[in-house]
């Protein structure tokens, strides 16, 4: 399944967000409209393939600078919305958007990962909130709602960078 989720873009700031990082980060897809390799500038689509709770393709074309939160539901779950300040449990891989790099999976690791969600950046607290279990949603976030110019030191995000995620809703309580 081939999802395409174009993403508007207004201006300014880039982005960033807080997840570990990976020791096994790896570049994603980035091209320019002529087909060259662009590994910098934020995104202005991404498309993701790939089926819930399987680790997405995901493939980015870069644009101009990321200013808002944008959310999509690439795969609507079911069941109740997950509410603000739930505790969680997904699966989720995260990109940035300057570099190309995978800078955090859980799949990766091996399992899903559970914390409260008052506990992450503001952009996972306001991007996850309504997703139902059994959904895969993109979040493509910016530096304000993120790390902004200060990310954790050896994450693998760039200052400033933008941020892409892409989360499997497991479970929240």
């Amino acid at each position: 399944m081939l999802t395409r989720i174009s993403v508007l873009i207004v201006s300014a700031a880039l982005a960033l967000t807080g997840c570990s990082s990976s020791d096994q980060a790896t570049p994603i897809n980035t091209q320019s409209s002529d087909g060259a390799p662009a590994l910098t500038g934020t995104p202005v689509s991404v498309e993701v393939s790939g089926e819930y709770g399987t680790q997405p393709e995901v493939v980015i074309t870069p644009g101009d600078p990321v200013t808002e939160l944008e959310v999509t539901d690439v795969i609507v779950g079911e069941g109740d919305p997950l509410p603000a300040g739930a505790t969680l449990t997904a699966d989720y891989v995260g990109y940035g958007g300057a570099t190309g790099q995978m800078f955090d999976a859980s799949w990766v690791r091996g399992e899903p990962a559970t914390f409260p969600l008052s506990n992450v950046i503001l952009g996972w607290q306001e991007g996850l909130v309504g997703m139902q279990v059994g959904g895969r949603r993109l979040l493509v976030i910016p530096a304000e709602l993120g790390y902004g110019n200060n990310p954790p030191p050896g994450s693998g995000i760039e200052p400033g960078e933008t941020l892409i995620f892409v989360v499997d809703l497991v479970s929240f309580e």
